[in-house]
């Protein structure tokens, strides 16, 4: 008698999650180049065939949490409500993130979430990994934008921008600071960002830019 589909796809989730898991531990205590497949493998209790099928790089044990919001800032403004601006759709969702300190906003302090953001931005392997889901978010919010290039240089703002922004917030809280006590400065950069991003909005559409 086979499974139900059900518990197929939980037992799956599961699988997934204890291996991604162990890399991650692994990886936080030993260094992402120090530990193989092989390694993360043997912890997880699984083949490497097995690990493959859910991760298809090395680099994707760890990165699957960014690859989880692959495609967000699209979302956002393809499922805005109708009146609201792309820009002030996104500036809302990212302040949003803020108030719920997300991981992705760089505004969480909890010990393992500022190792594995140390571990992604001091890896080269990693952060070359990383560029790539941010090119690929960036495609996919230019064409929701605007198909010509206006919708390209914005897309191209935006996620530069909220990786600075990230990547700003969790260095403050990596020198010691605690998310709380940035907060108020992680609000305040990113009104500044939005705001520069409605001013170039203003002026794409003056100068008929295309």
């Amino acid at each position: 008698m086979s499974e139900p589909v059900g518990l197929r796809a939980r037992k799956k989730v599961r699988t997934r999650d204890a291996i991604a898991e162990a890399a991650i531990a692994l990886f936080l205590a030993h260094g992402f180049d120090q530990v193989s497949v092989s390694d993360i493998a043997a912890t997880a209790e699984v083949s490497k065939p097995t690990l493959f099928r859910y991760f298809a790089t090395k680099e994707d044990l760890i990165l699957h949490r960014f690859a989880d919001h692959n495609g967000e800032a699209a979302r956002v403004v393809r499922d805005r409500p109708p009146g609201v601006a792309p820009m002030a759709a996104l500036h809302r969702h990212f302040l949003a993130g803020l108030d719920r300190f997300e991981p992705v906003t760089g505004l969480n302090d909890h010990p393992e979430v500022v190792a594995f953001h140390r571990l992604v931005f001091t890896t080269p392997s990693l952060a070359g990994r990383l560029l790539q889901y941010m090119l690929d978010d960036e495609d996919a919010l230019a064409a929701v934008l605007d198909p010509g290039v206006r919708g390209r240089l914005q897309a191209a703002q935006v996620i530069a921008v909220q990786r600075v922004l990230a990547r700003t917030n969790w260095q403050k809280i990596a020198d010691g600071r605690t998310a709380h006590d940035v907060r108020p400065e992680a609000i305040a950069d990113a009104d500044h960002a939005f705001a520069a991003f409605a001013a170039f909005a203003r002026l794409c559409r003056t100068t008929g830019t295309s």
